[in-house]
């Protein structure tokens, strides 16, 4: 099969859906036989775009056509994909509220040509709650565009149980065959020993230290406030523990955050290396001795599958779609996603023996293995799209 996936854009900041975009493709492409494209509205000069694995098509702002800074309006996606859906047999989309589902469905919905939706969380109703205003916007949106992309789509994908049944209670005017697919990620290559030398020669002081890693965007829906103060509660049992606060900041919330860890008194003891990626990202793993996500929505958290694939333990909130999963194979610790709940959950790991957290970690890396590795996903992936 020749597999078109739509996208806003492939910008490595963007987190877990991109990742999930070249996991996916490289096991259909090296392990299934399939060949898989990308379209974006990236601009074609994005410099994210060099390093991109797949054949790709960015008909963003460099191209003649106007293009809105937010909604990402690109009138030439939709006749791009009219000429071109003959060449696919089945198109993904990747994400909603931005033109390019609403394109997808523009071009396609009368055609032969099936289509799927990857919603990647974006109908949580975290959202409603957070961002009452906005919901009202997407509510005005809604009837007429991406309600009508994920009624007509052939299937609309889910990651976990979780993310499905909360997709429901966003907007009651609601219809579309839903399937879970899971998600996932490969294990991780290179030597881990070298990987995680890399890491600390990078940051020298940070060898020999106890470390908690926050890795994802900086974003308030993440926690991070909350984790930092329940750290600054907690860092005075140890002299050694010290929090890595690891991600790309894209709302400027990060020097608010540095001014929180100045009050709290514990701003030498927080680093913060910005987004990483490569050797550092997997050193940074292997270096910590347990990863902390106390996010207040994710839809599936590819940051917490690539913990247990480095065999490190997560502690994460109940509002991380696989916290389920997490919690019966006793692969980390999971509570509420509050300061009470954040704090009780690190207290809790400090709480065990030596011996308890290498076996927390052993059941880490068997979930890895056999619930969030790559290739279960892409199968059950093929699987649907052949329908």
């Amino acid at each position: 099969m020749r597999i078109l996936q739509v996208i806003s854009s492939v910008n490595p900041a963007g987190g877990g859906p991109i990742e999930g975009i070249k996991q996916l493709s490289h096991v259909l492409v090296a392990d299934l036989g399939h060949t898989t494209e990308v379209t974006s509205m990236d601009d074609p000069k994005a410099p994210w775009l060099n390093d991109f694995p797949l054949q790709h098509y960015a008909l963003g702002s460099n191209t003649a056509h106007s293009k809105s800074s937010q909604y990402n309006f690109t009138p030439a996606l939709t006749s791009w994909l009219r000429a071109r859906a003959k060449d696919y047999d089945a198109v993904i989309v990747h994400g909603l509220w931005q033109y390019h589902s609403f394109a997808v469905w523009r071009a396609l919905h009368n055609s032969n040509v099936p289509y799927f939706v990857f919603t990647h969380g974006m109908l949580d109703p975290w959202f409603k709650h957070a961002y009452p205003l906005k919901h009202l916007k997407k509510w005005l949106y809604w009837p007429w565009a991406e309600y009508r992309v994920l009624r007509d789509a052939k299937a609309v994908l889910f990651t976990c149980e979780e993310e499905r049944i909360l997709a429901r209670q966003s907007f009651w005017l609601y219809r579309c065959v839903e399937r879970v697919v899971g998600f996932g990620i490969a294990a991780p290559t290179g030597d881990a020993a070298l990987q995680r030398e890399v890491f600390l020669q990078t940051f020298p002081a940070l060898r020999g230290k106890r470390l908690f890693l926050f890795l994802s965007r900086i974003h308030p829906k993440k926690g991070c406030d909350m984790l930092i103060e329940s750290f600054a509660k907690l860092a005075k049992q140890d002299a050694s523990l010290h929090l890595v606060m690891a991600g790309p900041d894209q709302t400027g919330w990060q020097q608010k955050l540095m001014t929180q860890s100045e009050r709290l008194g514990i701003a030498a003891r927080i680093t913060w290396p910005g987004m990483l990626s490569g050797d550092m990202k997997w050193g940074a793993y292997r270096a910590a001795e347990a990863f902390v996500l106390p996010s207040h929505q994710e839809n599936f958290g590819i940051v917490v599958a690539e913990a247990l694939a480095c065999h490190i333990p997560v502690i994460i909130s109940n509002k991380v779609n696989i916290w389920r999963e997490i919690a019966a194979d006793n692969a980390g610790i999971v509570a509420n996603d509050d300061l009470a709940g954040t704090m009780a959950a690190m207290e809790l790991w400090l709480e065990l023996s030596a011996k308890e957290r290498v076996d927390m970690g052993q059941r880490a890396a068997q979930t890895f293995l056999t619930r969030f590795e790559i290739t279960t996903a892409a199968k059950n992936f093929h699987e649907v799209i052949k329908l």
